[in-house]
């Protein structure tokens, strides 16, 4: 089987015949030389599939479904509450945060908040070539941006607050229910004095200290999930 893995938004079923878009079929075209009766995989959240080149027209990949391979999983649900960073840094530590398992982003704009603006188009494509990348099935969505007041009023979850005041370097896995657990990380600048309060306020938190230096968000990002995932697994 090809280890080439495309991501397919739409419904995928056995001996169903589709084409790709223009992207993804330049890309097997011209990148991976893929030729017709090759194999490649597609996958959603539903599942991942074998496909066979048809031919190409226009420019454009016919292909033919030829069976399931994988399933839909039932994996824990991740979320990353953050700042928005600048690009570059942010790039990264999306990609990374997907590669790690994150089954949601929520950005947040916190008082001290440097960049308000997010490229969510650009950070949707990240993501989705993250996830072909790692071999993930379920491509993590990115939410609107919003307060910090809004997130913890509308969002039911098991809350990781990312505090460097905190004394408490473990998460303790018995408090967690069978909600998401979301980890959240703050502006470069910190929390605010008035955001720690609303947040250690909220019902189902805890408070950890990954580290004793003061850590860039992308790196606190990745060592945030990184213990969860040890905690979890």
């Amino acid at each position: 089987m090809s280890n080439i893995r495309l991501f397919f938004s739409n419904t995928l079923s056995a001996n169903m015949t589709e084409k790709l878009d223009k992207p993804q079929s330049h890309y097997l075209i011209k990148v991976m030389r893929i030729k017709r009766n090759d194999s490649f995989s597609l996958f959603n959240s539903y599942g991942e599939w074998e496909a066979k080149v048809l031919g190409v027209l226009n420019g454009i990949v016919q292909f033919k479904i030829i069976k399931q391979i994988r399933r839909k999983e039932n994996s824990k649900e991740i979320w990353l509450a953050f700042s928005p960073i600048k690009s570059n840094y942010q790039n990264f530590m999306i990609q990374k945060a997907t590669e790690l398992g994150v089954t949601k982003f929520l950005p947040i704009i916190f008082n001290r908040t440097i960049v308000r603006k997010i490229n969510k188009e650009r950070l949707e494509k990240i993501v989705i070539e993250a996830s072909e990348q790692s071999n993930r099935l379920n491509v993590p969505p990115i939410e609107k941006a919003q307060n910090l007041k809004n997130f913890l009023k509308l969002n039911s979850m098991d809350l990781i607050f990312t505090d460097l005041n905190s004394d408490n370097k473990k998460i303790d896995k018995s408090k967690l229910t069978n909600k998401p657990i979301c980890i959240i990380i703050g502006p470069e600048g910190d929390f605010s004095e008035t955001e720690r309060e609303e947040i250690l306020s909220f019902k189902n938190v805890q408070a950890l200290k990954i580290n004793e230096n003061i850590l860039r968000s992308e790196t606190a990002v990745i060592s945030a999930i990184s213990i969860l995932n040890y905690v979890i697994n």
